[in-house]
C-alpha cells in the first residue's frame, strides 16, 4: 500500500468548513487504497495574531519563547483536523513535530531538520489511521520546540514524503499550480502541467507564492514528486507536478520571473588579485547578508569592479560592511543603486539550444529597456533593469518566448516521477542524518573555453542585443555572459566561447568594437570552475567558501557569475586543475 503526503496551508484550513473539506480529501485518498499523512499549517492568519500578541507583551521576545508560542498555531489545526476526520467516520491521530520525532538544530525561528523518525508514523498508518502532522516545527536535542521559518510546513511535508518514501507529496493551496510567471503581473501567464526541480529552484521568485525553496531542495535531493493543487477545486486536476522532468523539450524557456526589490552594490577599482572577493564577501557574511547576483568582469590595468545584489532591506548594513572591506583593499569607490529589479528566464532547454540570450536582449532593446547588468548559468539568464521598467521587461520576455502557449509536446499528467522512482530505503535513511545540510552535486572544471571582453561600450538599450546577435549570426556558441554595472555611461561585457571559435570570435569582436567603440581583450584559454548543488540558495556562505579555497591556493578569480543553484568562476587556464583540487577539498564534507 502506497503512502501519500497531503499538505494544507493556512488558507486551506482557515475555518471549520475548509477543515472539513480537507478532511474529506484525506479520507477519499485512504479509501482509494493509500496510507495518508496530512501536514497542516496554522489556520488563516493565526501566526500573525500570535506575533502581534507577543509584540504587545515585549518588543524583544526571546527566540525560544517565540517558537513555543508560534508552534501552538499548528497544534490547534491538527487537533481540529483530527476531530473533523473522526466526525466523518474515519480514524486519525494528530501529532506535534516532537511527537513525530522531527529533530532539528537549535536555531530558533529558522531551525534545520537533522533527522526524522518514522517508526511511530508507520505503526499508526499500518493500524489504519490517518496521521495528521503539525507543520513548521520540531524539537532540538534538548527537547526545546523549534520552528523551521518561512515555508516551514512545505518543508515538513516534503521531508516526511522523503523519509516515508511516499508516492507523492500533494501541496494544497489557494492557487491552481505553478505558472509561467506571476499571474497577478502578467494576465497571459499559463499554468504548467510539469516543471523540474532545477527550474523551480532557479526561478525561486516564480514559485515564492506557492512553495519555498527549502522544500524544493528536499524534493530534488530525495527525488520526491510534488503536486501543487488548488484546495478549493473539487476536480482531480493535478495542478502542477514538480519533479525530475521539465514540461517540454521543444522550447528553451519554461518560465520568467521578477524579483522587484533588488539593491546593487559595486566595489569599484579593487586590486585584481587573489583574496579580493574573499575580503568583500566575508564582511557580508559577518553581518548575515545573503548575496544574490554576483557579477565580476575581467580586470583591466590591474584593477577590477565587483558588483552584486542584495535585498533592498539589507542595503544599509551591507554598505557598512562593504565600505570596511573597500578601505582595507584600497578600492576607488563603493557605489550603490536601490532602484533595480531582476528579470530572469529559465529553462532546461537552454543547455542545448542557442540564441536564447540574444532574443531576450533584443526584445528588451525594442522596448527601450536598458540592461544594467547580466549574469547567466546553464539554464538561466538574469538581467538587472530599472525598477520602473521591470514589469514591462517581464511582460516583454514572457511574450517573446510565447510562454502563454502550451508546448507542442506538452507532457500529459500520467506517470509521475514516483512511478519510475526506485528509491533505496537504506540510502535514504543514511542520508537523513544530514537531511537539510548543503549538498554539492558536483565541482567541475571546463578547459574548453576562451574569454572575450568588450570594454567601455555604451551603456544604452540595444547594445547587448547587438553584440550577441552578431555572435549568434556566426553560429558561435556562448557559455557564460557577464555585463558589469555601467559607470560614466559605459559598461564592460564579457563572455566565454569554445577555444576552437577564438579566431572567429575575434573577427566579430573587432567589427563590433569599430561599430560601438571601446577596446577588446581576449584570453585564448581560460578555466571555468563550477560548484553546483542543492541548498546554495538557502545556505549562505557557499561563494565565500569557494573564494577562500581559491585564495588559499593563490588563485585569482577573473570573472564570476552566479545563480540559485551554481557559482561559476573563471581563472587562468594554468590554474584550472589546482583550482579544481582546492574546491573539491573545500567541499569534501558536502560533496554528494
Amino acid at each position: 500500500m502506497g503512502i501519500i503526503v497531503q499538505k494544507f496551508g493556512g488558507t486551506s484550513v482557515a475555518n471549520a468548513e475548509k477543515i472539513r473539506v480537507a478532511a474529506r480529501r484525506a479520507i477519499r485518498a485512504q479509501q482509494d487504497g493509500k496510507q495518508v499523512v496530512m501536514v497542516v499549517s496554522a489556520m488563516g492568519h493565526q501566526t500573525d495574531v500570535l506575533v502581534d500578541l507577543a509584540k504587545q507583551i515585549t518588543d524583544d521576545p526571546s527566540a525560544r519563547e517565540m517558537d513555543m508560542l508560534l508552534s501552538t498555531g499548528e497544534q490547534v489545526s491538527v487537533a481540529l483536523m483530527a476531530m473533523a476526520i473522526h466526525s466523518l467516520g474515519a480514524e486519525a491521530v494528530s501529532l506535534t513535530g516532537g511527537q513525530i520525532g522531527i529533530r532539528t538544530d537549535s536555531s530558533h525561528g529558522k531551525a534545520r531538520i537533522k533527522s526524522i523518525s518514522t517508526e511511530r508514523m508507520k505503526a499508526l498508518l499500518d493500524d489504519g489511521k490517518i496521521v495528521i502532522a503539525a507543520g513548521f516545527q520540531g524539537i532540538d536535542e534538548d527537547y526545546n520546540i523549534t520552528t523551521l521559518g518561512r515555508g516551514g510546513s512545505d518543508t515538513t511535508a516534503v521531508a516526511l514524503a522523503a523519509v516515508l518514501n511516499a508516492d507523492a507529496c500533494e501541496i494544497y493551496t489557494d492557487v491552481d499550480g505553478v505558472f509561467t510567471t506571476d499571474p497577478r503581473l502578467v494576465a497571459e501567464a499559463r499554468k504548467m502541467s510539469r516543471v523540474s526541480h532545477d527550474e523551480i529552484l532557479e526561478l525561486a521568485s516564480l514559485g515564492a507564492g506557492v512553495m519555498h525553496s527549502r522544500s524544493i531542495e528536499f524534493g530534488k535531493k530525495f527525488n520526491v514528486p510534488i503536486h501543487v493543487c488548488n484546495s478549493a477545486s473539487f476536480s482531480d486536476e493535478p495542478g502542477t507536478v514538480i519533479g525530475s522532468e521539465s514540461e517540454s523539450a521543444d522550447r528553451a524557456v519554461t518560465g520568467a520571473a521578477l524579483t522587484k526589490n533588488e539593491a546593487q552594490i559595486t566595489v569599484a577599482g579593487v586590486p585584481d588579485q587573489p583574496g579580493t572577493s574573499l575580503a568583500i564577501f566575508s564582511k557580508l557574511a559577518g553581518v548575515n547578508v545573503a548575496v544574490d547576483m554576483i557579477v565580476q568582469n575581467p580586470g583591466a590595468d590591474g584593477s577590477a569592479d565587483i558588483s552584486f545584489t542584495v535585498l533592498e532591506d539589507d542595503l544599509p548594513k551591507s554598505l557598512a560592511a562593504v565600505k570596511k572591506a573597500a578601505d582595507e583593499l584600497g578600492a576607488e569607490a563603493v557605489l550603490h543603486d536601490a532602484s533595480l529589479s531582476k528579470v530572469s528566464i529559465v529553462g532546461l532547454g537552454m543547455a542545448t539550444q542557442t540564441g536564447v540570450a540574444d532574443r531576450m536582449f533584443r526584445v528588451l532593446a525594442d522596448a527601450n529597456i536598458n540592461i544594467e547588468a547580466i549574469a547567466t548559468s546553464e539554464i538561466k539568464v538574469s538581467v538587472l533593469v530599472k525598477r520602473e521598467q521591470a514589469l514591462a521587461a517581464l511582460r516583454a520576455v514572457h511574450d517573446e518566448f510565447e510562454l502563454d502557449r502550451p508546448p507542442r509536446d506538452r507532457v500529459k499528467f500520467g506517470e509521475t516521477a514516483a512511478a519510475s522512482r526506485k528509491a533505496d530505503a537504506v540510502d535514504i535513511v543514511a542520508r537523513l542524518q544530514r537531511m537539510e545540510d548543503l549538498t554539492i552535486e558536483s565541482v567541475s572544471l571546463d578547459e574548453t573555453q576562451a574569454q572575450m571582453t568588450l570594454f567601455d561600450v555604451p551603456d544604452r538599450p540595444g547594445v547587448s542585443a547587438r553584440i550577441f546577435e552578431a555572435i549568434a549570426s556566426e553560429n558561435i556558441l556562448v557559455d557564460m555572459i557577464v555585463q558589469s554595472i555601467g559607470r560614466d555611461g559605459h559598461a564592460d561585457i564579457s563572455f566565454t566561447v569554445p577555444r576552437s571559435e577564438l579566431e572567429h570570435a575575434r573577427r566579430v569582436l573587432k567589427s563590433l568594437s569599430a561599430e560601438l567603440g571601446g577596446e577588446t581583450k581576449d584570453e585564448a584559454a581560460v578555466a571555468i570552475l563550477t560548484v553546483k548543488g542543492i541548498g546554495i540558495r538557502s545556505h549562505t556562505g557557499v561563494g565565500l567558501r569557494m573564494f577562500k579555497a581559491l585564495n588559499d591556493a593563490g588563485i585569482n578569480v577573473e570573472m564570476v557569475s552566479t545563480s540559485e543553484v551554481r557559482v561559476n568562476v573563471v581563472v587562468a587556464a594554468n590554474k584550472g586543475e589546482a583550482g579544481l583540487t582546492a574546491l573539491k577539498t573545500a567541499f569534501a564534507d558536502v560533496l554528494g
